[in-house]
């Protein structure tokens, strides 16, 4: 199983050293693949996979605390999203990969986005999907104080997904702390919000000079009204596609997987 060793990690503080797991599928320009909250094996990309693997090469690492990677057992600190840009950075230098086309699902959307005003240099362009931009989440709340509390109740389907992605011999409930973890980490985010007036770059993300595409399900649970509508005043030449039958997931939904592969095809092609 490929792995890479990092003397230390600002994702996993206080863990030395921290062995990152990571999937080299394809052959091609490098696409660095950035898992939402809840792992890889949540919403995996197998359609996406299937389809562009013979023109790209898709690395997919488990940040630390997910997956096969080192596991982490602290609470996640509030600047997790730029701690895991620190060292998504940090595996790609061990790689030897020193430019790529980066695309993010939901967290991973945040992070990749923390990517291009961290190191533009590094960026040949964003694919940001199920994005983020407000910390409050106020209609998200109750989700997340849900399954902090119970994440036994995530349904069946979803718990084999992330038990075969994060459960280790022994250790099958490994996935629990995990959704726990993230879950808990945006109630924080939640609290210390001021409301709709701020937002998790801190006024920064009409900065990014790196070409962007969103690409939102019309109808994600997890975005709040009008948030996306603040993010294209943010970045108000970026490219803009909206996934009609889509929700928080759309490249992974059946109602909009191919869609999304039409979005990907362009994007991968600099349109």
């Amino acid at each position: 199983m490929p792995f890479v060793e990092l003397a230390n990690s600002p994702h996993a503080p206080g863990i030395c050293p921290v062995k990152i797991f990571y999937r080299d599928v394809g052959e091609g320009q490098p696409l660095v693949f950035l898992h939402g909250g809840w792992g890889y094996g949540a919403y995996p990309i197998t359609w996406q996979l299937k389809a562009f693997k013979s023109k790209v090469r898709f690395i997919i690492p488990d940040r630390s605390g997910y997956g096969r990677s080192t596991p982490v057992s602290a609470p996640m600190p509030i600047d997790f999203h730029q701690r895991a840009a620190e060292e998504t950075l940090l595996v790609l230098d061990k790689l030897g990969i020193k430019r790529a086309m980066f695309w993010g699902h939901s967290d991973g959307a945040v992070i990749a986005a923390k990517i291009g005003l961290l190191a533009p240099e590094r960026c040949e362009r964003l694919l940001l999907e199920a994005f983020h931009f407000e910390p409050g989440k106020l209609n998200s709340r109750s989700f997340f104080k849900q399954f902090a509390l119970h994440p036994e109740d995530v349904k069946e389907k979803m718990q084999k997904l992330l038990i075969a992605d994060h459960g280790t011999v022994g250790n099958k409930d490994r996935w629990k702390k995990v959704v726990q973890r993230n879950c808990r980490v945006w109630l924080k985010l939640a609290a210390q919000s001021s409301g709709t007036a701020d937002d998790l770059f801190d006024g920064r993300l009409g900065k990014l000079k790196v070409p962007v595409t969103f690409m939102h399900g019309s109808g994600d649970p997890r975005t709040e009204a009008n948030e996306m509508e603040r993010v294209q005043r943010a970045l108000p030449h970026a490219d803009v596609r909206f996934v009609e039958t889509g929700r928080h997931s759309p490249h992974s939904e059946r109602k909009s997987w191919k869609q999304c592969n039409g979005i990907l095809s362009e994007f991968l092609a600099g349109k």
